[in-house]
């Protein structure tokens, strides 16, 4: 009993306000053995002498238990004890009077129950089911509550036997939506239909048979609004989001109560807000079923826009300095993104027809908040209302910009919003279109002095707008530019220093900045302009409310010297590297969200650039807070609904469903920093070389397990990108070195590609261990992970044929529309680009490996074969034929043992209507001359005629075809000069010295070259002509080349064609001949060659 007594003391100490006391008991509880715990934890429960907070708490740490430790505490209680728990709780949920605690031992319950669903889904309680089904009928409210929030809290308690009791648990919870005297059992059953229906998500039939209760669902969402309850309509976006096809039958009701509930100002914002998030989630998750309801559509944008004019008059608002957050709360900001989601998920089609008007109208409003709203709104749509709007934007630009002139500040401002957003949505057609109208009417903006607010965003959308303008285009305003920036911040440095206001300059630094990044070199002449004003900055803005100025001057200075060029930044580098090693050795100080943080990584990143190789002396300061924030652990926890009301999104934390009542939640806080950190280390590697070869060690060790890091994309990739570019630095430390490195990254990456579900991390991972092949060679690979990389690349060809199968049957759906099209042509292209990353993996391997990874390679060879079948899309053809090229080109002769899988496809597909398709057939016919043998010398005579034919068609030389047509040209060139036998030299040579030089394809015009240059040394009459009549021509041929750049100055060719022009050079008249037939460019280059070769 003593015991007992302490218990209760430590449940209240571990309620107490006093962090001390709290953290005592909370060790104290965590020493208790698990057994115990579960006998205190229940005595506590039940004893309803007990004080309510106390038991409450009992509550929540038993749940907790059964939630995390189940497996540790529960099968080690004896099978009475194990009785007890259970009789215990039910007898419990039958007793108790508070209605508080009989709903806390119902989620323990509930989560016991889940708990002992054994693997073959068998309940191992089954009283509990005995208890639902006679509590559900009871006469007692209190129980009728009770067994449906256990089956709402574990819809899958009936395990097994689902099926049997399906018609016996439809009834209950249609008789329990029907009670009209009880308007908590009609929510409660409605709440519980819908976790039913939503842990059966992929059970179609059960769905439809189902389909009835969805009217009282509706009924109940109505009715718990007007009751202040927002619960059941939180059920509803669950369906919306996870089952939306459940709603197919009932969806205009649907749509109907949604809109309904949305434009009722009776209600509380937060339950209209959620009205509206039904249709939203539907627009992302039921797009093509949500068209077929344009009417609903069309009343839901207003509805939108109208919360959007629902902004508060603030005098003060102007004169702000402190940029608040977004009150996401606010019917404002839910209405923009609401619309914002609308748009990219029903599409431009859909949207822009339905909003123009009412955005035409509102722009015309004599109330400020409605022409806010208006741009507010052009703003929204831009990203999902993309190739509508291009076609409009002139007219669109042309009235947004008056509005940089409309009397009231914030529509100014809203202007300003709707000018940086199309900047970036509609870029770089917007800054070709109107750089001359957008930069002259920005800088006016910035003139703004009443309104540092307007003059701080006019900034930020000039910044938007110079981020992405192409550099011929910015020179020619550059001077007025940058004059109208340099006054501005020498005006608001002084405010500064008068008044402490910094909004203004924050913003001018980064316009200063962003100015620099697109002008480069340009920007030269107006660097000793700002430098002196941007190091006084950071040398003295150093208290607390300037760290993001400071932070954004640090950025300005890192990005200008990068622009301007070592030569010009080197007067200052000094200065700035004490400057920010002064910064960095005071970062102990420096609190873990201080802003300096992740611009002092990147600008650390930017010297190393500008520096090279002087930059290794500074890495002992850098890398240390380097790696402390690319280290950084986040927040995490697992948490069940009820964890879930006391925390909310505002504090930082994101919540993943997971289902079953349970969520996942992160704290986002230093995420981002997280992932700029990794990115810095990746190009210190890249940058640097040798020169980082002492940090690979901890590198590496940080990165491999990065791979894993599920909470940020950009993190897993920069963990990828660096695998190869460590193992490049590491080679000064030795062979023994490297291979230990690569064996500690290995199994990471294999398992990587076989794990990871995002698509474009899954192409870095691939591309990085391919590299990572190619630097490590033969033998890198032991039988065990060559043993998983098969399965893997068989997994990911057989998912390809999958998803395109599957792709298909969504065609035939009968919500099938172009817009769905459109989105099935984005996953196939995502598909293709997977393709592409097998194809890399296995040109590593068989580049490395040669013939012996053809034993390997024959479990996958079905799968590429089918790639090639005739049926194939084109893409498929591509690939499949570029990994037999690989095959050929690195595992001969041996590859002909698989001939009969492709010699006939590579030879029909030579003419394929797909250009792509021709150019991997073409590049297969040059190396089965290269490296064949002798078994393909048949298949190379009967080739010729067929790349004649490609490269005679009409044609041939467009932009889509030119790549295949050079391959094909190459492959003709390599048949001659590899395999004379097959082809008439003769007749075939005149027409191929016709065909030169080649343009776009640099890697096959060495080819050509080196062939060439065969040609002339071995004095062939037909290149040479009579009396080196068609020296003229030849000269031609290679001065073209130069001037496209198909030859570079480090290929071997260029040495011997340089020579042949040396030779001509001494022969007077026939120099001057072959010289006078090329124009300026050409005989610069020629001399140019002369020069350097």
């Amino acid at each position: 009993m003593a015991e007992q007594q302490q218990f209760y003391l430590l449940l209240s100490n571990l309620l107490s306000p006093d962090n001390a006391v709290r953290k005592q008991a909370e060790e104290t509880y965590e020493n208790i053995p698990g057994q115990s715990k579960v006998t205190f934890l229940l005595q506590a429960l039940r004893n309803s002498a007990a004080a309510e907070e106390v038991r409450q708490m009992a509550a929540v740490l038993m749940r907790r238990m059964l939630s995390a430790s189940f497996e540790e505490v529960f099968p080690s209680l004896t099978p009475e004890v194990q009785n007890g728990v259970k009789h215990e709780l039910l007898l419990g949920i039958q007793m108790e009077g508070s209605s508080n605690i009989r709903k806390k031992t119902c989620d323990i319950a509930a989560e016991l129950s889940r708990n002992l669903i054994d693997d073959d889904g068998n309940n191992q309680w089954p009283e509990i089911l005995k208890f639902l089904f006679e509590s559900v009928s009871s006469q007692n409210v209190a129980l009728r509550e009770a067994a449906l929030h256990i089956f709402w809290n574990f819809p899958g308690i009936f395990g097994n036997q689902q099926q049997h009791y399906l018609e016996v648990i439809k009834r209950m919870l249609l008789q329990c939506m029907q009670d009209q005297e009880n308007s908590t059992i009609r929510m409660l059953a409605a709440r519980a239909a819908a976790a039913f229906v939503l842990a059966n998500e992929n059970n179609t039939p059960l769905q439809k048979h189902f389909a009835d209760m969805l009217p009282g669902i509706l009924q109940a969402v109505n009715d718990s609004c007007y009751q202040n309850d927002d619960s059941v309509l939180k059920s509803l976006v669950e369906l919306a989001d996870t089952a939306p096809k459940y709603l197919r039958p009932h969806l205009e009701p649907t749509l109907t109560l949604s809109l309904k509930l949305c434009a009722d100002t009776n209600l509380q914002n937060m339950q209209r807000q959620l009205a509206l998030e039904v249709i939203v989630t539907l627009s992302e998750t039921a797009s093509a079923m949500l068209r077929k309801h344009s009417n609903i559509v069309s009343q839901a944008i207003p509805q939108m826009l109208t919360m959007m004019v629902d902004l508060e008059n603030d005098d003060n608002w102007s004169n702000s300095d402190e940029l608040e957050d977004d009150d996401f709360d606010s019917n404002a900001v839910a209405g923009e993104s609401a619309l914002d989601r609308v748009a990219c998920g029903l599409g431009g089609k859909v949207v822009l027809p339905l909003i123009k008007e009412h955005i035409m109208q509102m722009l015309q409003n004599s109330d400020w908040k409605y022409r806010h709203a208006g741009l507010m709104a052009l703003s929204a749509i831009g990203e999902g209302c993309h190739q509508q709007m291009e076609g409009i934007l002139q007219e669109i630009v042309n009235f947004v910009l008056l509005f940089l002139q409309d009397p009231h500040p914030r529509v100014r401002y809203a202007a300003c919003n709707a000018i940086g957003q199309m900047a970036t949505d509609f870029a770089p057609t917007f800054q070709r279109k109107f750089h001359d109208k957008v930069i002259s009417a920005l800088l006016q903006t910035m003139e703004d002095q009443a309104n540092p607010r307007v003059q701080a965003h006019a900034a930020a959308a000039l910044i938007n707008f110079t981020e992405d303008c192409p550099k011929s285009l910015l020179l020619p305003y550059l001077d007025n530019l940058v004059n109208h920036l340099h006054v501005i911040m020498v005006a608001k440095l002084q405010e500064l220093i008068q008044k402490g206001t910094k909004l203004v300059l924050e913003q001018v630094v980064t316009s200063i900045a962003s100015v620099a990044d697109t002008a480069e070199e340009k920007f030269v002449p107006y660097y000793d302009l700002f430098m002196p004003s941007l190091k006084h900055i950071v040398e003295n803005g150093i208290q607390k409310e300037l760290r993001l100025l400071r932070g954004k001057t640090i950025e300005c200075i890192s990005l200008i010297g990068l622009a301007v060029g070592k030569d010009k930044f080197m007067q200052d580098a000094s200065d700035v590297m004490q400057l920010l090693l002064k910064t960095q050795t005071d970062s102990s100080e420096l609190e873990d969200d201080d802003p300096q943080i992740s611009y002092m990584i990147s600008a650390w990143a930017r010297m190393c650039k500008i520096l090279g190789k002087e930059f290794q002396q500074y890495l002992p300061v850098v890398m240390g807070p380097l790696m402390k924030t690319a280290s950084i652990k986040p927040e995490v926890a697992l948490l069940d609904t009820q964890d879930m009301e006391n925390m909310s999104e505002d504090d930082g934390w994101e919540f993943v469903n997971l289902g079953d009542q349970q969520s996942f939640g992160i704290k986002t806080a230093g995420l981002e920093e997280k992932a700029t950190a990794c990115q810095m280390l990746v190009c210190y590697a890249k940058e640097l070389k040798e020169g980082f070869a002492e940090y690979t060690e901890q590198v590496v060790k940080l990165m491999v397990p990065l791979l894993k890091f599920y909470f940020h994309d950009g993190v897993r990739v920069a963990a990828a990108e660096s695998m190869p570019l460590l193992l490049e630095c590491a080679r000064v430390q030795g062979p023994e070195y490297v291979t230990q490195m690569w064996h500690f990254m290995c199994d990471s990456l294999i398992k990587g590609i076989g794990t990871e579900p995002d698509s474009d991390v899954l192409s870095e991972i691939m591309h990085s261990f391919a590299k990572c092949i190619e630097l490590m060679g033969e033998g890198c690979l032991n039988k065990e992970h060559l043993e998983e990389l098969g399965n893997i690349m068989k997994g990911k060809l057989e998912e390809h044929f999958k998803n395109q199968e599957l792709r298909q049957a969504k065609r035939q759906d009968e919500d099938y529309d172009e817009q769905v099209e459109e989105n099935l042509q984005d996953e196939d292209d995502s598909d293709v680009y997977i393709l592409t990353k097998v194809s890399d993996v296995l040109h590593s391997m068989f580049s490395c490996y040669r013939e012996k990874v053809l034993p390997w390679f024959e479990q996958i060879l079905p799968l590429i074969v089918n790639l090639i079948c005739p049926h194939r899309p084109w893409a498929d053809k591509q690939w499949g034929l570029c990994i037999f090229d690989d095959v050929i080109e690195h595992c001969s002769p041996t590859s002909f043992k698989y001939a009969e899988y492709f010699l006939r496809p590579m030879l029909q597909y030579v003419c394929d209507n797909s250009p792509e398709v021709r150019q991997a057939a073409a590049y297969g016919i040059g190396v089965m001359a290269q490296f064949g043998g002798e078994n393909y010398r048949p298949f190379c005579t009967e080739a010729i005629p067929l790349l004649v034919g490609v490269i005679q068609m009409e044609g041939s030389k467009t932009k889509e075809n030119i790549n295949a047509t050079e391959n094909c040209i190459s492959a003709v060139g390599k048949v001659m000069k590899c395999r004379p036998e097959c082809v008439n030299v003769t007749e075939i040579l005149p027409h191929w010295l016709s065909w030169l030089p080649l343009h776009e394809d640099k890697e096959e015009a060495v080819h050509t070259f080196n062939y060439l240059c065969d040609l002339i040394e071995s004095n062939n009459p037909i290149v040479l002509g009579p009396n080196n009549s068609s020296l003229p021509r030849v000269f031609a041929i290679i001065a073209e080349g130069l001037v496209n750049e198909a030859i570079k100055s480090e290929d071997a060719c260029s040495k011997r064609l340089a020579n042949v022009i040396r030779q001509v050079q001494g022969s007077g008249t026939l120099w001057t001949e072959c010289m006078a037939s090329l124009n300026e460019s050409q005989q610069a280059a020629l001399q140019n060659l002369l020069n350097t070769a």
